[in-house]
């Protein structure tokens, strides 16, 4: 997800809470060797965009879980550092990036925390949103994978996200308002094969 400087400046609040649910990856589907030739690369990864046939495809496409176990490995861990690398990378300059995006269908987000000090980037496996409340925001979005548009879009104001712990395995929530809330859902939203323009 990409903002216009001006809007990042208007520093929406938020609210953390954390708490435990239940979700399971255990009938996540194993990685296939493509994703894993994808997640084995170094630097920088290709990212995504509409303006080619197969990426818009895969853009458009649902996406599964990782299995618990996967989690633990070395190769998620090198997964989580170079999404991360990729969304902050001055050629991308972006506030979130998704699984879909660096050609993986799977459920794992990379997302700058406004809303906590130091506005680190975390990486939430097996994420979903299970609420949405009703209270809205409106305000410009831009995606890295569909460069130079942007446009406004009604969010919650308010979500719970769940998702695994890669170091307990545990299933966990955590409320989430204001601009990071609008990231999360821009996010997720990829993970169902959704595109922000989908919502203007």
């Amino acid at each position: 997800m990409r903002f216009g400087k001006h809007f990042l400046a208007a520093g929406l609040a938020a609210v953390v809470l954390m708490s435990v649910c239940g979700c399971s990856a255990d009938k996540a589907p194993r990685l296939g060797r493509e994703e894993k030739d994808i997640i084995d690369g170094d630097g920088v990864m290709r990212v995504l965009t509409v303006s080619h046939r197969e990426d818009s495809l895969l853009l458009r496409s649902e996406c599964a879980d990782f299995l618990g176990r996967v989690l633990r490995t070395e190769r998620f861990s090198r997964l989580a550092g170079r999404m991360i690398e990729t969304v902050t990378d001055p050629s991308q300059d972006g506030v979130g990036i998704a699984g879909p995006q660096v050609g993986l269908k799977r459920r794992v987000v990379a997302v700058q925390r406004f809303d906590k000090e130091g506005e680190p980037f975390e990486v939430y496996p097996n994420i979903r949103i299970v609420y949405m409340s009703e209270e809205k925001q409106t305000g410009p979005e831009g995606c890295l994978s569909i460069p130079d548009i942007y446009g406004d879009v009604e969010r919650s104001r308010t979500v719970i996200i769940s998702y695994t712990d890669p170091a307990t395995l545990e299933p966990v929530r955590d409320t989430v308002s204001g601009f990071t809330a609008v990231i999360f859902q821009h996010e997720t939203d990829h993970l169902d094969g959704i595109l922000f323009t989908d919502r203007l």
